[in-house]
């Protein structure tokens, strides 16, 4: 990422900032331990099907590998690309997101896989197009707010605008369908919202809505329902529907304390289906035990509260786009890594989204990365102002029910 260090010198010098690339290291640090963990759980999780497919023990990791190379370039674009200019074009990411959602549900581009049709064929990878919208669709919620700050706080029709765009895009991930990215997309978008001062009692519109809605699909829906019965009472039918949660409970009942060791586990070997995708958790849980969980929970948290903290200093500093699209990254993180882990313990129903940075998939990692370059970026322009540290009016200053 050090090479965009010359295009940031441009931007400074037009800028009459600071011309010394600032870097978080408490996010570089974090990022680089939680992708070599990656790197590591996705060769042994892989290895079985891996030679199974393909003959080659390794040719997930190395795709991975690759993965991971491309995502970087990512980051390096994300931190050399200054912040406002994602804010000056926020109407056209928006346009870009839903031009995305809609190419992916025609027949003969959009790629149909286990019954979802969510990928579009880029040659090399399939691209998941949900990873992509949804850092466009937050960052117009996050340019939105700034722009109609006053509409947001206290017209409901201000309120309802952003809370629109949000619906018609969950409505065409429902379509795909991905109940688990409509549902992360809308819960990120009202985060953002509730930081950006939107009344209680508005707030309280979108979500109880969105949960009724949410709650009938689900039951209206046979395979919804065989998948909330199954997270229920995994053991009910541990050979149908209760399947996959029940090994992957038993992937993380053998890590105990310190695991079985790397590369011994047994879940992995055909028994746990997407032992490499998405349930590369019980895979690392029954490898390294509950020690392992510990640090890597732990690094999910250093890197979700240093990108709170972030958002609050650009706050400060008077950049309330740069601190909501911080906040956005902080939240989106979070609260995909709760329900992929979540998912994998048995908490909550399967929604087939990946642990970010660990889990194997190309769309991930590039996304995750990318943004995680924007993060960055959002702390040089932050530190850049000199007004980091300095009391000055939040967003959430006056807020009223």
């Amino acid at each position: 990422m050090s090479a965009s260090a010359s295009t940031v010198n441009a931007y400074a010098r037009s800028t009459g900032q600071s011309r010394s690339l600032v870097l978080d290291p408490w996010i570089i640090g974090t990022v680089a331990a939680l992708l070599l963990i990656g790197l590591v759980m996705v060769a042994s999780a892989s290895i079985g099907i891996s030679e199974k497919e393909t003959g080659a023990a390794f040719h997930y990791f190395v795709k991975q590998l690759m993965f991971v190379g491309l995502g970087l370039v990512a980051a390096g674009i994300g931190l050399a690309v200054p912040t406002r200019i994602w804010d000056e074009r926020s109407t056209w990411l928006l346009i870009g997101a839903f031009v995305l959602l809609v190419l992916v549900l025609v027949p003969g581009i959009g790629y149909v896989v286990n019954g979802s049709r969510r990928w579009i064929r880029l040659g090399f990878m399939n691209f998941q197009v949900s990873e992509a919208a949804r850092v466009m669709l937050l960052m117009y919620v996050s340019s939105y707010a700034v722009r109609r700050a006053d509409e947001l706080r206290t017209d409901f029709k201000g309120f309802m605008v952003p809370v629109g765009v949000l619906g018609a895009a969950a409505v065409l991930l429902l379509c795909e369908p991905d109940f688990g990215a409509a549902t992360v997309l809308l819960a990120t978008g009202i985060g953002v919202l509730f930081l950006a001062g939107a009344r209680v009692l508005h707030l309280l519109v979108p979500v109880l809505v969105g949960s009724v809605g949410l709650a009938a699909l689900a039951l209206i829906s046979p395979y919804r329902m065989r998948r909330l019965t199954g997270f229920l009472d995994p053991w009910g039918d541990p050979f149908d529907s209760g399947f996959q949660l029940s090994q992957s409970l038993i992937a993380i009942g053998r890590g105990e304390w310190f695991g079985v060791g790397l590369g011994a586990s047994v879940q992995k070997l055909f028994y746990l289906p997407e032992a490499h995708t998405d349930f590369v958790f019980a895979v690392l849980a029954e490898e390294f035990g509950f020690v392992g969980v510990l640090v890597v929970v732990s690094l999910f948290a250093l890197l979700v509260t240093r990108a709170l903290m972030i958002s609050r200093e650009a706050a400060q500093a008077g950049q309330t786009f740069q601190s909501y699209v911080a906040a956005s990254i902080g939240i989106w993180i979070g609260l995909q890594a709760f329900v992929n882990i979540g998912v994998n313990m048995g908490l909550l129903p399967t929604k087939g989204l990946t642990l970010p940075l660990l889990s194997y998939g190309g769309s991930s990692m590039l996304v995750t990365l990318g943004w995680l370059g924007v993060l960055l970026r959002i702390n040089h322009d932050t530190q850049a102002t000199g007004r980091v540290g300095k009391v000055s009016r939040t967003p959430r200053e006056g807020r009223r029910a």
